[in-house]
């Protein structure tokens, strides 16, 4: 089964790297009144990494309110 693992994260490093590859042309992306160039394959990496960090600690309040809402045995 570790062998299926390191396949499996293998092929997705390389469909990755393909992407970057493919995807390197410069974008312009805008925000309020701040304007960004950067390569598309990099903005979609920062966007996905805030993603995990934001979905991370939202996850992490929902589950401390979760226990904290459980009632005190004793």
């Amino acid at each position: 089964m570790r062998w299926v693992h390191i396949a499996i994260i293998v092929i997705l490093v390389a469909v990755i790297v393909i992407f970057g590859a493919q995807n390197f042309q410069s974008v312009t992306v805008t925000f309020l009144n701040l304007r960004i160039n950067a390569p598309l394959a990099l903005l979609i990496a920062v966007i996905y990494l805030l993603g995990m960090a934001t979905g991370g600690a939202l996850w992490s309040l929902l589950r401390w309110a979760y226990e904290g809402a459980k009632p005190v045995k004793g």
